[in-house]
C-alpha cells in the first residue's frame, strides 16, 4: 500500500523576531467556503472535528497539561486574531513526539509535535508554522479535498481523514491499521494538496505573521534552514520535508512576500523560552539526566535565555526529589517575573510538597483573583485545594473553568475527582465518562454513565442528564460502527 501523502502540514520560518505594521495591505481571503459548506454544515463540520479528535488522541500522544496548551493556544488565538478568521473556531493541541512536524486536521484543530517546538530556533519560527495551518483551515483546503465524497457519512468521513492524516505520522500504528481498511490510491487522490494550496498557505500565512507583530521573513527562513540541515541527514529528510516538499519557486515565493513586509527585530515572550525548557526536561526520562542538563547550560553559558534555562533546572530537581534548591529556584524567578504564570504555578506546587500548602494555596488564590480568566492557574488552584482536602471547594472552581470554557481531559479528570471526594457518586461518574469520551474512549465512556445512572445520589435533574449524555453516546456509537464496517468492506 503507498503511503498517502499527509494532509496540511504545518509551514516552516526562519529568521529572527519582528513584525511590520506597515507593508502592503491585508489579503482579502478568497471565499472558499461555499462549496465545501455545501458538503458538511458547522454543525456537522463540528461532529466531524470531535470525531477526528477521539482517533487522533487514541493513536497519538496528546499532552494534556495545562500550561503547554495553554502556551500553544495562545498563540494560535493571536494569530487567528490576526487573520480575521474570528468567525471560526481553532483549537491547537501538542503531541509529545520528537517530530519536526504539524497537522491540521477538520473543525480547527491543529496538532502540533514538540519536536518542532525544538526545532525552532525563535517564536517567529514557530508562530509561521501555525500561521500556514490557520490559513489551510480558512481556506478550506481539507474539505475542499473531499467534496467528492458527498456519500460518506460524518463519521465515515473523519475515520477516513484520521486514518490519512495518522498513517502520515512516524511510529503511528494505529494510523496504518486503519488504513488497511481504506484504498491507498483513493486517500492520495483526496489529500494529495496542490502546490497552488501549499503557496496560497504561506502567502497568507506571511500577511498573518505581519499583522500579528511576528517577523513575516520567518517562514522561508525557516525552508531554507530546514532545506540545509536535510542535505546532512543520512538516512533522509527530516518528517517535515518528506510531508511538506520544498521547491526554490516555492521557497522564492515566500521570500519575494515577505520582502514586502520588511524585516523589524521582535523580543520572544518569555513563556516560548519556558515552554521549550519544560519540553527539554520532560524529553529526559532520567531525571538525573535533565538536572545534568541544565547545570551544564548554565554553568557554560550555552543558552539564549537564562530564566527559562533556572525555570528548566528547577523542574528538573524538583523531579529527582531535590525539592528545597528547586523551591529557591522557583522563588527567585517568581520575584523577578511575577506575572509569569508558569513560575507562579511551579512556586505554589513546591511550596505544597515542602509543607507549606497553606502558602501555596494563598498565592493561588491571589492570582485567579487578579487574572480570572487564565485557565492554568484555575486549574493548579483546584489541585491544589484538593491536595488539601478540600474537594467541594476545588468542584466549586472547576466547574466554574468548565462554564467558561469548553473542558479537556484533565479538567474533566479533576472535576471526576472532586466530585467523587465530596460524595457525589453519580456525578464523579459522569464526569469520568466525559473525560473517557474526550480521550477518544466512547465505549468505556458509555459504561461509565450506564454506571452513573444506577448510583443511589442521582436525582431527578442529574439522572435525566446522564440519560441524555447517554442516548447521545450510544447514537455515535452506532454511527461509528456503521462507518467501520463501510471502510472495512472497502478494502
Amino acid at each position: 500500500m503507498k503511503r498517502p501523502i499527509t494532509l496540511l502540514l504545518a509551514i516552516g520560518l526562519g529568521t529572527s523576531v519582528v513584525a511590520a505594521a506597515s507593508g502592503p495591505p491585508p489579503i482579502v481571503l478568497p471565499d472558499f467556503g461555499s462549496s465545501a459548506d455545501v458538503l458538511l454544515t458547522a454543525g456537522e463540520q463540528r461532529r466531524l472535528g470531535n470525531t477526528f479528535m477521539r482517533s487522533v488522541r487514541a493513536a497519538l500522544p496528546v499532552i494534556d497539561d495545562p500550561l503547554l496548551t495553554d502556551y500553544i493556544e495562545g498563540l494560535g488565538s493571536r494569530l487567528v486574531a490576526a487573520s480575521g478568521q474570528t468567525d471560526r473556531s481553532f483549537e491547537l493541541f501538542l503531541i509529545d513526539r520528537p517530530l519536526i512536524n504539524a497537522f491540521a486536521g477538520p473543525d480547527g484543530h491543529i496538532g502540533v509535535f514538540t519536536g518542532l517546538i525544538l526545532a525552532t530556533e525563535n517564536e517567529s519560527e514557530l508562530a509561521a508554522v501555525v500561521a500556514h495551518e490557520i490559513a489551510h483551515v480558512t481556506q478550506q483546503h481539507l474539505l475542499r479535498a473531499f467534496e467528492d465524497q458527498k456519500r460518506l457519512s460524518g463519521p465515515t468521513l473523519a475515520l477516513l481523514i484520521a486514518a490519512a492524516i495518522l498513517g502520515s505520522q512516524a511510529g503511528s500504528s494505529a494510523g496504518a491499521a486503519a488504513l488497511a481498511g481504506v484504498q491507498a490510491a483513493a486517500i492520495q487522490r483526496q489529500i494529495n494538496f496542490t502546490r497552488e494550496n501549499e503557496k496560497e498557505a504561506d502567502r497568507i500565512g506571511i500577511t498573518t505573521l505581519a499583522q500579528a507583530g511576528f517577523d513575516p521573513f520567518a517562514m522561508p527562513g525557516f525552508f531554507e534552514r530546514l532545506s540545509k540541515a536535510s542535505r546532512l541527514y543520512e538516512s533522509g529528510a527530516p518528517e517535515y520535508l518528506r510531508t511538506h516538499p520544498m521547491s526554490t519557486s516555492r521557497t522564492a515565493d515566500a521570500l519575494g512576500r515577505a520582502e514586502a513586509y520588511g524585516h523589524k527585530q521582535r523580543p520572544d515572550d518569555l513563556r516560548f523560552h519556558l515552554v521549550r525548557a519544560n519540553l527539554r526536561q520532560r524529553g529526559h526520562t532520567n531525571p538525573d539526566r535533565a538536572v545534568e542538563h541544565f547545570r551544564s547550560t548554565l554553568s557554560s553559558g550555552r543558552y539564549r535565555n537564562e530564566p527559562s534555562e533556572r525555570y528548566g533546572l528547577a523542574l528538573a530537581l524538583a523531579r529527582r526529589g531535590e525539592l528545597g534548591e528547586a523551591r529557591s529556584l522557583a522563588a527567585g524567578l517568581v520575584a523577578a517575573h511575577p506575572n509569569v504564570t508558569e513560575l507562579i504555578v511551579l512556586d505554589a506546587e513546591l511550596d505544597r510538597r515542602t509543607g507549606k500548602a497553606g502558602e501555596g494555596i494563598a498565592k493561588l488564590r491571589t492570582a485567579v483573583g487578579l487574572r480570572p480568566e487564565n485557565l492554568p492557574l484555575r486549574i493548579a488552584y483546584a489541585e491544589a485545594l484538593l491536595a488539601a482536602d478540600k474537594p467541594g471547594q476545588a468542584l466549586e472552581t472547576l466547574e466554574d473553568v468548565a462554564r467558561r470554557v469548553t473542558p479537556r481531559a484533565q479538567v474533566f479528570r479533576l472535576l471526576s475527582d472532586a466530585a467523587g471526594k465530596s460524595g457525589r457518586r453519580a456525578t464523579s461518574h459522569r464526569y469520568r465518562a466525559e473525560q473517557l469520551y474526550a480521550m477518544g474512549d466512547l465505549e468505556p465512556a458509555i459504561r461509565q454513565l450506564e454506571i452513573a445512572l444506577r448510583q443511589r445520589d442521582a436525582d431527578f435533574h442529574e439522572a435525566s442528564r446522564i440519560e441524555v449524555r447517554l442516548e447521545a453516546l450510544r447514537e455515535e456509537e452506532k454511527e461509528l460502527k456503521k462507518a467501520e464496517g463501510f471502510l472495512k468492506g472497502s478494502r
